[in-house]
């Protein structure tokens, strides 16, 4: 359902010549998604990091494709190969049937490549907007003490909910590092020499 919307927003953004779509992962997997930017760029829309249209911060950004001179051609030429893509039939490169978004053995290296640049691209969001979620739920939970009074009791549990909180968020910030190291390391390993989001 999800990946039907998906490619039909694509494909309009194709017939209307839109210089930059932009997709967020609805697909529930990172691989999943990263086979959808294949299949965007067989209709002409190569992957290109995260869009401006993202939140700072947003566990689910945005990202960016962008039109390639030859669009049209192959657009075109997917068409003419995958008639029945738009209508839940088999995409290029992909496996028919099950999962739509399952890549065939000659494909699956350039997917793989895909799904490392969209982690290294994700893995830099989570540090941009956590520090101020903190320091907003800290205001937020001050407010309702200067009404009630800062008594012992209220001052605590505040301070282990919101050390929670940061726990949270440091944990997250360790997995988003050691994700962007990793998958910097794949494409570093396979001559990827453009740069990747700012972390």
């Amino acid at each position: 359902m999800f990946l039907q919307s998906q490619l039909r927003a694509l494909l309009r953004d194709s017939s209307q010549g839109v210089e930059r779509h932009d997709a967020r992962n609805l697909q529930r997997s990172w691989r999943r998604f990263a086979a959808f930017a294949y299949v965007a760029e067989q209709y002409g829309y190569r992957y290109d990091g995260l869009s401006p249209l993202s939140p700072t911060g947003s566990p689910n950004p945005y990202f960016a494709f962008r039109r390639l001179p030859d669009a049209p051609q192959r657009t075109a030429r997917s068409a003419q190969r995958h008639p029945a893509a738009p209508e839940n039939g088999a995409l290029p490169g992909m496996r028919a049937g099950g999962s739509r978004l399952r890549p065939l053995p000659e494909v699956q290296h350039e997917v793989d490549l895909l799904h490392a640049r969209i982690m290294v691209d994700y893995s830099s969001t989570h540090r941009r907007g956590g520090l101020t979620a903190l320091l907003v739920l800290l205001m937020a939970m001050l407010i309702p003490l200067s009404q009630t009074g800062f008594s012992a009791q209220s001052l605590l549990v505040c301070g282990a909910v919101w050390l929670f909180f940061v726990a949270l968020w440091l944990t997250g910030l360790v997995i988003a590092r050691r994700r962007h190291t990793t998958y910097g390391r794949v494409l570093r390993d396979s001559g990827f020499d453009r740069p990747t989001q700012p972390s």
